[in-house]
């Protein structure tokens, strides 16, 4: 129990002391997390919307491959992405294994389905109150669909909140494809376990608690968000 209590206080210790090695974890995980939300919501906004607004065969069963790789395993995306970057893969000549582009790209492709899931919905039910107007006025497709998404902004950064929380507390693709590298690709995930592993709780604890206060300020932040939204809306 004493072993337990200090591996506590030595955690809240690393935090106060914002010790390098923890920064470092932290940072690295802050940029490829990021870095992968940004990739996927430039993909995953406009192909939500697309598939919101626009009326082609096989829509349907895009719309529902899409929804179904939300749940798509990690480390099934690791493995992929394995395959892809390895010497033996078409993209070996790149060199990106075990790298934070490596890491990127798999969070990335993780992200992206959910992205455009919820796009597709929230752009889906705001078309609804605007479908005869841009019918009547001729609007454009490409025209429409931008005012839509203006119009979602605040559904769109939930959705990008939404993808982030997902990404920030993945483990399995990055380990795969990033190796848990020391100073190099070990991120706040992979730190966790590795630590834990180790038997070296503080870092883990210390670690654990940046994540959670993560999860709570996404949390906060899409409320706050929702709220702002609602109160848009009465206006």
């Amino acid at each position: 129990m004493q072993d337990f209590s200090s591996s506590f206080t030595l955690a809240a210790n690393l935090i106060w002391s914002a010790k390098p090695e923890l920064l470092e974890i932290i940072t690295l995980s802050l940029q490829v997390t990021l870095s992968a939300v940004v990739i996927a919501c430039l993909i995953g906004f406009p192909i939500g919307a697309l598939l919101a607004v626009a009326q082609f065969r096989g829509r349907t069963a895009l719309t529902l491959l899409f929804n179904t790789l939300m749940g798509l395993p990690p480390v099934v995306v690791g493995l992929l992405v394995y395959m892809m970057l390895s010497n033996a893969g078409p993209l070996g000549f790149l060199q990106l294994l075990y790298t934070p582009v490596a890491m990127i790209i798999a969070q990335a492709l993780l992200v992206t389905p959910i992205i455009i899931a919820l796009t597709r919905q929230v752009i889906e039910d705001l078309y609804q109150e605007y479908a005869e107007q841009f019918h009547s006025l001729v609007v454009p497709r490409r025209t429409a669909v931008m005012a839509l998404l203006w119009d979602a902004r605040y559904g769109l950064i939930t959705t990008a909140l939404a993808g982030f929380g997902r990404a920030i507390a993945e483990v399995g693709a990055v380990i795969v494809v990033g190796g848990n590298i020391a100073h190099v690709t070990r991120v706040m995930t992979t730190a966790i376990a590795l630590e834990t592993s180790k038997g070296e709780l503080a870092l883990a604890l210390a670690l654990g608690f940046v994540l959670l206060f993560i999860a709570m300020t996404i949390n906060a932040s899409v409320f706050l968000l929702r709220a702002s939204a609602a109160r848009m809306s009465y206006v």
